[in-house]
């Protein structure tokens, strides 16, 4: 709420009402990740906050323009660029729809597309050296050494984000079947498969890690932190850093760089683009694609032994 408060101190009270609504609207409504609402809320404070008064009439497309040409000035980046533009479309058409604007303004407004690259990826040598050195920590049977196994080896093994592997409940894991039912972005819930590495860390994080951590009353969360509570996605994101940063040579990545190799590596291995599609919970097939630009070792070899002419 604090955030809330903050974005909002500048702006005429009528012209808060409205980013409470559209944030409201985003939340409730479109099933938005919290993070998503924080970053429009943010873009659109600072894009009402140009308006002269409390009138949303004059928020039109020059205004929109002048607005992502200051920002392109100031050197942001391509990325930013493009979710506050896709921040004031989603703003104004449904400012359209709710009868504040008489036009949508932003159906007209273009925005650079975001440069789509992928962060370094560890290699299958060096991922295989963070979980051995990951299970050599939990060989103590410390509880949040074992937390930490089970985290790193989940994260590779499933490729799923890190708000998605905090939000995992017990009952949300299939141990006879070796899957795990995440709820992802949009709300959207699939189900991910792991191996026999992540099922023997699971099997002994709950026996001897789980218990100790856990407090009565406490959340049916799978990932615990020291106080008993789920786990939080920043405190999962250091342990990720630091234990990478352990690994001779490896680049520094977070949760979401085991997810990039967590797909590099499937389609090394000749999995189906639609299954890592399915496994990423990517809404569009052209977003896993990405991935592909990096396994044209992979197509190399395939190149040299099956064409004819190579």
């Amino acid at each position: 709420m604090g955030a809330q408060r903050a974005d909002r101190t500048e702006l005429p009270p009528t012209v808060a009402g409205h980013l409470d609504a559209f944030t409201a609207h985003l939340d409730r409504e479109r099933g938005r990740s919290s993070h998503t609402v924080r970053a429009y809320r943010s873009d659109l404070a600072g894009l009402l906050g140009r308006l002269p008064g409390d009138d949303l009439a004059v928020l039109d497309l020059g205004l929109l323009r002048s607005w992502l040409a200051e920002a392109h000035a100031a050197g942001t980046s391509r990325s930013t660029l493009a979710r506050r533009a896709a921040a004031a479309r989603t703003f104004t058409a449904w400012a359209h729809r709710t009868g504040l604007l008489d036009s949508d303004p932003g159906a007209r407004l273009d925005s650079p597309r975001p440069q789509r690259r992928l962060p370094s990826v560890l290699r299958a040598d060096q991922a295989a050296d963070l979980m051995d050195a990951a299970a050599s920590g939990a060989a103590e049977r410390d509880p949040v050494a074992l937390r930490d196994q089970l985290l790193l080896e989940l994260l590779y093994a499933t490729g799923v984000r890190v708000a998605e592997v905090c939000g995992i409940d017990v009952d949300d894991v299939d141990q006879s079947a070796r899957t795990v039912r995440v709820l992802g972005k949009g709300n959207r819930e699939r189900t991910v498969v792991y191996g026999v590495p992540a099922e023997r860390a699971l099997r002994t994080w709950l026996a001897a890690g789980r218990p100790a951590l856990a407090r009565t009353g406490g959340p049916p969360a799978l990932l615990l932190g020291v106080r008993g509570r789920r786990l939080d996605p920043r405190v999962a994101r250091s342990v990720v850093h630091a234990a990478v940063a352990a690994v001779p040579g490896a680049p520094d990545i977070g949760p979401h760089g085991l997810r990039h190799a967590a797909a590099t590596h499937l389609l090394d291995g000749g999995a189906d683009l639609r299954y890592v599609q399915e496994l990423l919970g990517h809404a569009t097939l052209s977003t896993t694609q990405l991935y592909t630009h990096v396994t044209v070792d992979r197509l190399k070899v395939v190149h040299d032994q099956a064409h004819p002419r190579a």
